[in-house]
């Protein structure tokens, strides 16, 4: 009986010793980011995303394997929300006016309070309370987890390809694309216009044959679409709101990770989003350059016009608000932060 639960236990042992380098092996198996955006390599979002995922995996010992897909090769941002719900990507960095039907408090920046401010002012809203209110739909509508503060897209401004825009009185009657939702849609009959949501593959054809008469956008978006060759003659350049990305993981990832890799993967990105934002603005003040170089004229309101435009604004924040569908503790907060009576 010794010599057969020898021989049994032997044989047990040399099993273990055989299975070890299989077990060995999945424990050794990296960790796969999938990182989905749908925008060009080109585009300063990819830019910053790919230079984010190099630093993760280097600093992960390849314990963390980043793929990133770009050109909407996996989904366009208005599917990432299902997508990282469903577990089909792990990483994203959607616009906040592409997840607005799932977590409406991210259309914030369509609140009057915002309407003409600084980046310093925007950046004080989305990186203080109302920022973290959003992270926590985020987490729960979305099952992701924000890692950090918000990647700039940049300043909206109007554009025309009918008339000079010298003025705001320039705007009345003026049939203005923007890029759907009730805020901008309010904002633009605010000024005598009339909305219009025309998809921006569509722009281009759409501007030169009439369809509307300009659009709300940006510099960047603008240049990278050569619009001067569809018609665009002149800017208003008021920074009507700003445009933010919001870098997130799913939480079925993010709980995959260890507390130490948690941690670095914030506080890379918390190294990193000052050069990030950084590089943004500058990519738009070369877009704007590139504009002027096309012959686009520019009109700058001064900061008391648009103070005058925001103070005639703010007795619409609660209709707004409703439009939107953004939750009063949101609008409490941003009054505040922007410093604008509540």
């Amino acid at each position: 009986m010794t010599a057969l639960i020898t021989r049994r236990s032997l044989a047990a042992g040399a099993s273990g010793l055989l299975a070890m380098p299989a077990l060995a092996s999945r424990a050794a198996e990296p960790i796969r980011l999938r990182a989905s955006l749908d925008t060009a390599p080109s585009h300063g979002r990819n830019i910053a995303i790919a230079d984010y995922l190099k630093k993760v995996e280097q600093a992960s010992g390849g314990r963390i394997k980043p793929e990133l897909f770009q050109s909407g090769q996996l989904f366009p941002d208005l599917q990432i929300g299902k997508a990282l719900i469903e577990g089909q990507v792990e990483m994203a960095c959607p616009g906040g006016w592409t997840i607005t039907g799932v977590v409406p408090n991210a259309d914030l920046f369509q609140l009057p309070a915002l309407y003409g401010q600084t980046l310093d002012v925007v950046h004080k809203v989305i990186d203080g309370r109302a920022g973290a209110i959003v992270a926590k739909d985020i987490a729960t509508r979305l099952r992701a987890h924000v890692i950090g503060p918000w990647l700039d897209l940049g300043y909206q401004n109007w554009y025309s390809a009918t008339k000079k825009l010298d003025s705001f009185s320039a705007l009345r009657g003026m049939k203005i694309r923007n890029s759907g939702g009730a805020g901008a849609a309010w904002r633009t009959r605010f000024f005598g216009a009339i909305p219009n949501t025309t998809a921006w593959p569509n722009v281009p054809l759409a501007l030169s044959q009439g369809t509307f008469d300009g659009l709300i956008s940006t510099d960047e978006s603008l240049a990278s679409a050569k619009l001067w060759e569809a018609g665009v003659k002149s800017s208003l350049a008021d920074h009507n709101f700003v445009g933010e990305y919001i870098p997130v993981v799913s939480l079925a990832f993010w709980n995959k990770l260890t507390a130490d890799d948690r941690k670095m993967m914030t506080d890379l990105w918390m190294a990193s989003i000052p050069t990030y934002r950084a590089a943004m603005a500058q990519r738009q003040i070369e877009a704007r350059r590139m504009l002027e170089a096309h012959g686009i004229t520019f009109t700058d309101p001064t900061p008391a016009e648009l103070a005058a435009n925001r103070a005639k604004m703010l007795p619409d924040t609660a209709e707004v608000a409703k439009q939107i569908k953004v939750s009063p503790e949101i609008v409490q907060l941003v009054n505040e932060d922007a410093g604008v009576a509540g």
